[in-house]
């Protein structure tokens, strides 16, 4: 045996049958060389009492150096009783990132999510997740690459935070798949980024320009009018834009002045509404260009079908209401319990409303008009300086 070296290999001989020449320094370490001449390390290793050879890379493609570094690493892995080999093996038949994002997609979102839900889970797992560390073994997996991974997505915060939680769920059903052991998800201690809620909603003026451009609107022939009533019945009611677009005439309850939703972001749910939503209904109903056998009270452009985009209608009414340019349609949705908290009512009121299943999410939509403030902060001063003057 002598030491394995790039000149000691690429003078080898080539033979008729291929064989092996062994390194005097690791124990196993040889090169094969072929009978066509192609050379390739290994590592020959005794392993439940039989012989084995684990490839580690071609000459020419690895160095000598590098091959050897290898050997005695997976040496130092057999010392532990462990089979290089067969774990080489077992690593092939283990899943990607990419077929385990597949099961998890159909064998949990889709079960345990509405379609809206799953549907912002696919855009997350097709344009971040799976391009990134789609081709990644879901055991090799570690907590370096999701942070790597989450880094990369820094100048998106919002969207970085929602992929690393939808990662951090999909490794959860993985340990209870039994593809990784328990405890070992990836995604744990690595810190979400800061996200800065957006707190727009109208003031008093804008409201009030707001409608006068709608009623404008209803009267002219330019905008899409099923678009116009859209964005009324969503400043009046509060309701989220798919509750309103998908809204049903059958789902209208007029004798007890409510609409029953059989479905929403938090289920099934009543929602409660005024003599102005009731007027606003029968107008809508009354509309000449209402389709008669259309089943949703803000119809589409096709037969059958409710309205779906809303942008080139929302854009235009901004413009020409002067709002402002980052208004969101779900803005209107944070205006109305903006309103509702002027009026003095109180939290879970204004919840019941919006369909909230806790105060704490109508804390965070009920921005306070700087009226009321004042006005409260005068009551509260006026209260002291009475008790101090007595």
């Amino acid at each position: 045996m002598t030491k394995l070296t790039k000149t000691v290999i690429e003078q080898a001989e080539v033979k008729e049958k291929p064989y092996f020449i062994f390194d005097s320094q690791v124990s196993g370490f040889c090169v094969r060389v072929s009978s066509t001449g192609k050379r390739h390390y290994y590592l020959q290793y005794m392993a439940n009492k039989s012989v084995k050879r684990l490839a580690l890379g071609q000459h020419s493609i690895i160095t000598t150096e590098k091959a050897r570094d290898k050997a005695i690493t997976m040496l130092a892995k057999i010392k532990e009783g462990r089979d290089p080999q067969e774990e080489k093996k077992q690593n092939l038949n283990q899943p990607t990132i990419k077929e385990l994002s597949k099961r998890f997609l159909e064998d949990y979102i889709a079960l345990h999510c509405k379609k809206s839900t799953a549907k912002i889970y696919h855009h997350y797992f097709d344009k971040h997740i799976i391009p990134l560390l789609g081709n990644i073994n879901v055991f090799k997996v570690t907590r370096a690459d999701i942070a790597g991974f989450h880094l990369s997505l820094r100048k998106t915060p919002y969207g970085a935070n929602r992929c690393l939680a939808a990662i951090s769920t999909m490794f959860n059903m993985a340990e209870l798949w039994g593809l990784r052991a328990d405890g070992t998800n990836p995604c744990k201690h690595i810190k979400k980024y800061t996200e800065h809620k957006r707190e727009l909603y109208l003031n008093k003026d804008e409201a009030k320009r707001l409608g006068q451009v709608l009623a404008e609107l209803k009267n002219g022939k330019k905008e899409n009018i099923s678009a116009v009533y859209c964005i009324e019945l969503l400043l009046y009611t509060g309701c989220r834009l798919g509750e309103i677009q998908t809204l049903k005439w059958d789902y209208i309850d007029y004798s007890s002045s409510c609409i029953r939703l059989p479905d929403s972001k938090t289920g099934a749910r009543i929602v409660h509404i005024g003599a102005n939503v009731i007027s606003l209904l029968e107008e809508i109903k009354a509309h000449p260009l209402l389709p008669k056998d259309n089943p949703y009270v803000i119809w589409g452009k096709k037969p059958l079908t409710c309205l779906n985009n809303m942008r080139k209608t929302w854009q235009n009414i901004k413009k020409k209401a002067g709002l402002e340019a980052e208004l969101r349609i779900h803005d209107l949705r944070h205006s109305f319990a903006s309103f509702a908290v002027s009026q003095g009512m109180s939290l879970p009121m204004i919840g019941k409303l919006l369909g909230h299943s806790q105060v704490q999410t109508t804390a965070r939509y009920a921005h306070l008009m700087p009226e009321a403030v004042i006005e409260a902060a005068g009551n509260v001063t006026s209260h002291i300086a009475a008790i101090i003057s007595q």
